[in-house]
């Protein structure tokens, strides 16, 4: 027996009990308006966010067919760019008592069919790229043709219970994507306050973050830091210790036909991103053509750092990136391992950024633009490497949580994808889901 037998055949229109545009009225206040939903308050999970509304005045009469309430299904009519097409839908799943605005039609689903059930069979065909064909766009705004669309056939379980139950299962899958989301922003707030008082309080012998109550600090130019700790500059460390900071190759150095498919990475201001290396787009360059710029190949454990744009911008070079090319417009360090961690380092300057920027400006610079002067004479409250090492620990602690949360997030979104692709085609019946 097929398992989408007891399914029936629709066009999408069969399934609206009403449909009409939203309506945006005139300007209103809390008091005299009602609070109105735009396509900025869709989550491109099907969801809706309920902060950031605007408030509108709007006639009862036009208020009465447009009004958004629990179970209603809201379709984006326009808007959209290359990466999110025009036509996103989302469900109404709170006592929401206001409207949408002309740019979303609001949707009432017949009694007989399950209208969050709706709303996740049209949010799975819109990922499935269906909206695709009924795109049009005239000016600068695309709009989406709505009215063709709904004459699009769908298949569905002709038992409302069967249709809610398969909503159930899917807005658990999402409740649990919520939460888990909630749980890494919390995580994420946690580690920049962590971060802030590991450099700038760091850890005692003990592995106690110090304080003032506890511990004896000082005054420096970077504010308050342990006594033990020594208020000095990346050049002066550097020198003392063996370091040193040094620019890429300068373009001339470098001509467009050297460029190769495959070959030698050279690393870029755009490949450096969120403290890794990008190879998306890396240029390369053949092998002979990098052993003729022996002192531009970076080490495992140097520093590569943007020179414009971003400047926060800093990486760590690791074991399989050893050998790779120092490139135009990035700023390469060699930190002295007894006196520098890596890690740490790349911590601190991007903490530091700000002062940077500063620093940056105050020379007059119409575009942030780093160089080996301002690298070096940048700030450090340096403590000492056993205590960095201790302070690197506990950042790799903090990862580790995100990491594994970060994890099971992506395990339930690819259960709630699975989930569609099975449920909402009928490849897989609940009842034979619930059996499992």
């Amino acid at each position: 027996m097929s398992t989408t037998s007891n399914w029936i055949n629709l066009k999408i229109s069969d399934v609206f009990a009403a449909s009409c545009p939203g309506d945006w009225g005139t300007d209103g206040t809390p008091e005299d308006g009602v609070p109105v939903l735009r396509s900025t308050n869709f989550r491109n999970n099907g969801s809706l966010n309920y902060t950031d509304l605007v408030y509108r005045k709007i006639e009862k009469s036009r208020l009465a067919k447009r009004q958004v309430t629990r179970g209603s299904v809201l379709i984006e009519k326009s808007g959209g760019g290359p990466s999110q097409p025009a036509g996103r839908v989302v469900y109404c799943d709170s006592d929401f008592s206001g409207t949408a605005s002309n740019f979303v039609e609001v949707v009432k689903i017949k009694e007989e069919f399950n209208p969050q059930y709706i709303a996740f069979l049209l949010y799975r065909l819109y990922h499935d790229g269906l909206v695709l064909k009924y795109q049009q766009q005239t000016t600068g705004i695309i709009n989406f043709k709505l009215n063709e669309y709904a004459d699009e056939q769908i298949s569905l379980p002709s038992s409302k219970p069967e249709q809610t139950k398969i909503a159930e299962i899917l807005s658990t899958v999402d409740r649990a994507i919520d939460q888990t989301e909630a749980l890494i922003a919390k995580q994420q707030r946690l580690k920049t306050g962590l971060m802030q008082d590991l450099l700038t309080r760091g850890i005692d012998e003990h592995g106690n973050l110090r304080s003032e109550q506890t511990h004896k600090f000082k005054d420096s130019p970077l504010g308050r830091i342990p006594v033990e700790w020594e208020f000095t500059n990346f050049g002066r460390v550097l020198s003392q210790s063996g370091g040193h900071i040094q620019t890429g190759p300068f373009g001339s150095q470098l001509h467009s036909d050297e460029y190769v498919s495959e070959g030698v990475p050279v690393v870029m201001p755009q490949d450096i991103n969120r403290g890794m290396i990008s190879t998306i787009k890396i240029a390369r360059i053949t092998e002979p053509r990098a052993n003729s710029l022996l002192r531009h190949r970076m080490h495992q454990g140097d520093l590569v750092f943007a020179r414009r744009g971003d400047l926060s911008r800093c990486a760590v070079i690791r074991d399989s990136e050893e050998g790779w090319l120092c490139g135009t417009g990035c700023l390469l360090m060699r930190p002295p391992t007894k006196v520098l961690s890596p890690r740490w380092t790349s911590e601190t300057y991007q903490f530091f950024t700000t002062q940077l920027q500063v620093d940056i400006n105050a020379v007059g610079s119409t575009m942030p633009n780093l160089n080996t002067g301002i690298l070096s004479s940048l700030q450090l409250a340096l403590p000492s490497i056993t205590e960095q090492k201790r302070i690197e620990e506990r950042l790799n602690a903090a990862e580790d949580d995100e990491s594994r949360v970060t994890t099971t997030l992506n395990k339930l979104h690819s259960l709630k994808t699975a989930l569609m692709q099975d449920l909402l085609t009928g490849r897989k019946r609940v009842t034979e889901l619930l059996n499992e």
